[in-house]
């Protein structure tokens, strides 16, 4: 089987792996028909400390069931599935409450060993409370926009929904990626009227446009803030969606937030510290978001895709195969592609 590694800052490889096999009753094992490059793959492809066994990668696909465990009962061998990037048991009380990320038995702590989607094949604990069934062939011409179900918009879409988007909000969304595109996207359809989208790459930005951004700053900073007060009436915006997840993007959302408003953090946080203290208090902001539970968005998102009626998947402006994984991840280092997208 081949599947993509990364060794070290900048050394991604397509490599042989082993083949993944059914561990516990409650396991599938997939076939890969599409994954991609994560905008979060390239903070381990700019830090990671290089090793000798290196770090499979991935975490978006869509797969097709190959065989399942003794136990498994919601899937079956030919099922293509939606795969969640993060496992979960689909019983435990954060599963039942839709915070599926929290999940005791899998979830972000609790180690799978299911190796990365961007593989040939991949192992699938918990399939029956992780998979989500999707009756569309393998070669559906919807297969990106059903991939980014599997992180991506449901990523954006928990930014929006824990920020509170409703109509009437003036809102802030910081990054022009794929998650900070796909947060403009769903901040228009939960009825935002002002849409102000932070970023300076102009093909980013007119797909913002497209999705719904009404207003594009592309200053940082407090330059960044100020245009945002003067857009805002002076004000700031009621929500403000980080994106990125490095301090400086944080610390524009917290400038550009206006009183009693709302910051939502979904870009992974590349900072162990970040100022809070007298500015959110004195503000009264709230502060959320987080690890996005994306399997308990995609019965709401998934009509809308299947459809027609939104289109997550233009965020994919390259497709290589998986042998070309390593040029994916320059392409996106470079910002010479929004998101790759692979075919093994």
């Amino acid at each position: 089987m081949r599947a993509a590694y990364m060794y070290g800052p900048g050394d991604v490889r397509v490599v042989d792996a082993p083949e993944p096999r059914i561990e516990q009753p409650t396991d599938a094992v997939l076939r890969t028909v599409v994954a991609c490059v994560c905008g979060s793959d390239l903070h381990p492809y700019h830090s990671m400390q290089p090793n000798d066994t290196g770090r499979s990668m991935g975490h978006e696909m869509i797969g097709v069931v190959e065989e399942v465990g003794a136990d498994v009962r919601t899937v079956s061998p030919g099922d293509v599935v939606i795969v969640p990037f993060v496992f979960s048991c689909g019983e435990c009380e954060f599963c039942r409450a839709g915070l599926q990320t929290s999940c005791v038995n899998a979830g972000t702590t609790k180690p799978t060993g299911a190796g990365g989607a961007q593989a040939e094949r991949r192992r699938a604990p918990f399939a029956d409370g992780t998979l989500y069934r999707v009756d569309v062939a393998e070669d559906d011409e919807r297969m990106p926009g059903l991939l980014t179900l599997s992180d991506v918009y449901g990523t954006g879409w928990h930014a929006a929904v824990t920020g509170g988007v409703e109509p009437g909000k003036d809102v802030v969304v910081i990054g022009d990626g794929a998650v900070g595109l796909l947060a403009v996207l769903s901040a228009r359809q939960l009825g935002a009227e002002r849409i102000i989208l932070m970023g300076r790459h102009e093909a980013r930005t007119d797909l913002g446009r497209r999705y719904g951004a009404t207003d594009v700053v592309a200053e940082r900073g407090d330059e960044g803030v100020a245009a945002v007060r003067g857009l805002t009436g002076g004000l700031g915006a009621h929500v403000v969606i980080d994106a990125v997840g490095h301090l400086p993007a944080y610390e524009q959302a917290l400038g550009a937030v206006r009183a009693g408003g709302t910051m939502s953090r979904v870009g992974a946080p590349q900072y162990t510290e970040a100022p809070l203290q007298r500015v959110q208090f004195e503000k009264n902001v709230t502060v959320t978001g987080g690890v996005a539970p994306v399997r308990a968005y995609i019965d709401e998102l998934l009509p809308g895709v299947l459809d027609g009626t939104v289109d997550p998947g233009a965020v994919f402006d390259r497709e290589l195969s998986l042998g070309e994984a390593a040029d994916g991840y320059r392409l996106m280092d470079d910002r010479a592609a929004l998101k790759v997208m692979l075919r093994p």
